[in-house]
């Protein structure tokens, strides 16, 4: 096992740490099993996810593919997208200051604002509240301030698309996200599972929320979780945009317009570049 290429970098933004796999420098398939052993945390690197990238597509520029630490690949990932971002500038893959990235089919927009590249944004395409976009069971609708029953338990719930399902409630005790996400991310409500996050609303700019994310449980921030939640607070009229969402891992800045558009922008960090040994590629490799 000498011979594979095994180099990856790790990076975080805003306290989610990931792993970066470069196809032209990582020779070995990715399976569910194999990013769930990469993403644990003492059998593995450990990680909040994996960026794969960039793939070779001549029909969309510079694609990524983000998996969840359960092996699951999911529709897009801000904090991964704008994690992929830096390292397309690091790696000198690209050298303008914007430049477009592509996740799950879709084109987004990149912009690094700055020139350590410490700060970077990205375009997060529509929002919507249409269950049909969500997806949410029954008719079609906007589900902002619903109603389900979970077990004993009511919540009054926004449900939001941002290209990934969300489900955000308005609340002052954040620490719920604890209890209240596992059950809520698996509800028969939402036949795709989803992302959950509580929401404490600060000022006409400001948010706090706490993250259950879809397939990596509690986590410290995530991108499409800032722009669901401050989509939210905007659709109920709590907020006007740009809004800072405060998160366990740090701020970030989502900007909304008219047409329901949303962009991120926030710190990104590298971390380091390593290289997996041969024991380890050994064991990764062989069918158990």
């Amino acid at each position: 096992m000498n011979d594979l290429k095994a180099t990856f970098h790790k990076y975080q933004a805003l306290g989610n740490d990931m792993i970066v796999i470069d196809p032209a420098h990582f020779t070995t398939p990715l399976d569910p099993s194999i990013i769930q052993l990469l993403c644990d945390r003492h059998f593995g690197i450990g990680a909040d996810g994996i960026c794969f990238g960039p793939l070779q597509n001549a029909d969309l520029p510079h694609e990524m593919r983000f998996f969840n630490p359960d092996g699951t690949e999911a529709q897009k990932s801000g904090n991964g997208m704008r994690v992929f971002a830096r390292y397309l500038w690091d790696a000198a893959y690209v050298s303008e200051h914007e430049f477009p990235l592509s996740i799950h089919g879709e084109i987004s927009q990149a912009k690094i604002l700055e020139a350590s590249a410490a700060q970077i944004a990205t375009s997060m395409g529509r929002l919507s509240f249409n269950s049909k976009d969500i997806p949410l069971v029954g008719e079609a609708r906007e589900v902002v301030g619903e109603k389900i029953q979970i077990g004993d338990q009511g919540w009054h719930i926004t449900a939001v698309s941002v290209g990934n399902p969300h489900c955000v409630i308005f609340t002052e005790d954040l620490a719920q996200i604890h209890t209240a996400g596992p059950h809520l991310e698996t509800a028969i409500q939402f036949p795709e599972r989803t992302n959950v996050q509580m929401v404490h609303v600060l000022d006409d700019h400001n948010i706090q929320i706490s993250i259950w994310e879809r397939g990596a449980g509690h986590t410290l921030a995530s991108g499409t979780s800032a722009c669901a939640t401050a989509g939210a607070a905007l659709r109920h009229g709590f907020c006007r945009s740009p809004i800072t969402v405060f998160m366990e891992g740090g701020k970030a800045t989502v900007t909304i317009d008219e047409s329901w558009q949303a962009s991120l922008a926030g710190e990104v960090m590298p971390l380091y570049r390593g290289t997996l040994l041969p024991d380890f590629l050994n064991a990764i490799s062989t069918p158990n």
